[in-house]
């Protein structure tokens, strides 16, 4: 009777942590042999990188969502801070999230900050192509239905959306978050990043 309740309590528990980082399916996607290494120290989702242990943000490349023949690269807003955001069109959080990325990006583009969008597990091209131009975003989107434009990122948890990684103005990243953000979650940092010498 003992094993059954706690064998409850464990999947219960397990059900809940699963709940409480957005979409998440599958599992965890462990790559090796790129610069940059992701851990989440005791399970958080605000990771933050000082400056002198921030690691240079490897190849995430693909697919423009609403132009297949052109590629979009992060290495293309070299000297710019990139805030990187994982989303899907079937993500119930995406839906609130995706206006204040927009919101952000309006905001800081003049300082020169980046919002890049990269849409994952959406298998017909258009179903995200519509919630961009339902919302007005206008920021850049890589499509990307399979994911694997994040290999070269070591330990990253793709399955997590959505999810943010915030670059710095050197390439390097600055910050991960495995949540749903706003604006306002991000603009102090981006507001620090931007502020930064030695780009």
């Amino acid at each position: 009777m003992r094993a059954q309740v706690t064998r409850r309590i464990a999947a219960a528990l397990a059900a809940t942590a699963v709940a409480l980082t957005g979409c998440t399916t599958g599992d965890d996607a462990v790559v090796s042999g790129s610069s940059f290494s992701f851990v989440a120290p005791g399970g958080q989702s605000d990771i933050y990188y000082d400056e002198g242990q921030r690691q240079e943000l490897p190849e995430v490349a693909g697919e423009d969502l609403f132009d297949p023949g052109e590629r979009i690269a992060a290495s293309d807003y070299e000297g710019k801070v990139l805030v990187i955001n994982l989303w899907g069109q079937w993500c119930g959080p995406c839906r609130t999230e995706a206006p204040e990325m927009q919101k952000l990006y309006e905001e800081t583009k003049d300082d020169g900050v980046v919002v890049l969008g990269i849409d994952v597990r959406d298998h017909d091209r258009s179903a995200p192509q519509d919630f961009m131009r339902d919302r007005g975003l206008t920021y850049p989107s890589i499509y990307d239905p399979s994911g694997r434009s994040l290999i070269n990122l070591s330990g990253y948890p793709r399955s997590v959306v959505p999810s943010t990684i915030v670059v710095d103005r050197q390439g390097r990243v600055a910050a991960v978050f495995l949540r749903e953000l706003l604006a306002s979650d991000l603009r102090p940092l981006v507001d620090r990043l931007v502020a930064e010498k030695g780009a």
